[in-house]
């Protein structure tokens, strides 16, 4: 047994064109004790795609690892998890029945599963038999366009589900509508499953309150963690306001990853990280963020990040 319920997990949510390794990696020395790959597409992996095949890469110190697939075709999925079957190091399968985004949808995957209950059964059941990892997750919303969440949860649980991460939102709430963590906790009440509880949770005194409100087994953070790696040890440990000298050795050290991972195009994918990571009450940041967006070479780039955050 990885996973041990027995006290509260804390996950780092799987985020399209965030949450790639060398963030997972940065987030993992704070604390989390679960990552999740970026959502990958069962039919890119079906196929072979080898940018697809890249995004199951881990790091060293990603354990437990969760691969997060989508899809809805069975003959799919488990062509997809023959690729997963194949790979060390993975801990975790997890259905993605949550993602609103449209070409997503209109896919038959992500949140358009919580519109037909019976093939998203039939996609858990074809993952628990099919994958030779240890455990099944599935991370869904409240319904599609109208909240039947206790049906869905049940509909996981029966088709062997190990945990489920509740997002407390419809699709319809898309990121703006407010979380409904009483919904989250009507879940947490009517599954014997472990329930990890996610959406709008950014503190410490955030999370604490989730955890207390919906009993949940646990937390998943997104959007609270970018630009802010170090949530984690925040909730943990009680750490306040992280002190500078931190942020710039953090700052660095993904910068780093990035160029590691995906070479010199690292610089151009890291400016969405850097546009948050400014935002730490530094002056002069739009300045800062010009600069940086102007620039493609590694070394200068690193030279402006290194005068930005070390002068702080």
């Amino acid at each position: 047994m990885i996973l041990d319920f027995s006290k509260p997990l804390y996950f780092l949510a799987p985020l399209a064109g965030l949450t790639d390794l060398p963030f997972r990696s940065v987030v993992k020395k704070f604390g989390a004790d679960v990552t999740v790959s970026e959502m990958i597409s069962s039919n890119a992996l079906a196929y072979g795609s080898q940018k697809t095949v890249k995004m199951l890469e881990k790091s060293p110190l990603e354990t437990p690892y969760s691969v997060q697939i989508a899809g809805s075709d069975p003959e799919i999925i488990k062509k997809a998890l023959d690729i997963i079957n194949e790979r060390e190091g993975v801990d975790i399968v997890d259905l993605n029945c949550g993602c609103p985004v449209p070409k997503v949808v209109n896919n038959l995957q992500g949140a358009a599963l919580l519109t037909d209950l019976k093939k998203m059964g039939r996609a858990i059941k074809t993952i628990k038999e099919h994958s030779n990892k240890q455990y099944t997750s599935v991370k869904i919303r409240l319904g599609f366009l109208e909240k039947n969440h206790v049906e869905i949860a049940k509909v996981c649980e029966d088709n062997g589900a190990d945990f489920i991460a509740v997002h407390g939102r419809t699709r319809q709430g898309k990121f703006k509508a407010p979380v409904d963590y009483d919904a989250i906790a009507e879940v947490k009440a009517a599954v014997k499953i472990p329930v990890i509880a996610n959406g709008d949770i950014d503190s410490p005194a955030k999370a604490k309150w989730v955890l207390e409100h919906t009993k949940c087994d646990g937390i998943m953070i997104g959007r609270g963690a970018v630009g802010r790696p170090w949530i984690f040890k925040e909730i943990k440990e009680g750490l306040q306001e992280a002190p500078k000298e931190l942020i710039a050795q953090v700052v660095l050290e993904h910068f780093d990853q990035m160029l590691n991972f995906y070479g010199d195009y690292g610089v151009i994918l890291f400016r969405k990280h850097l546009h948050t990571y400014s935002k730490h009450g530094y002056k002069n940041a739009t300045g800062f963020r010009d600069k940086i967006n102007r620039t493609t070479d590694p070394k200068e780039a690193r030279g402006i990040i290194e005068e930005f955050f070390k002068l702080h």
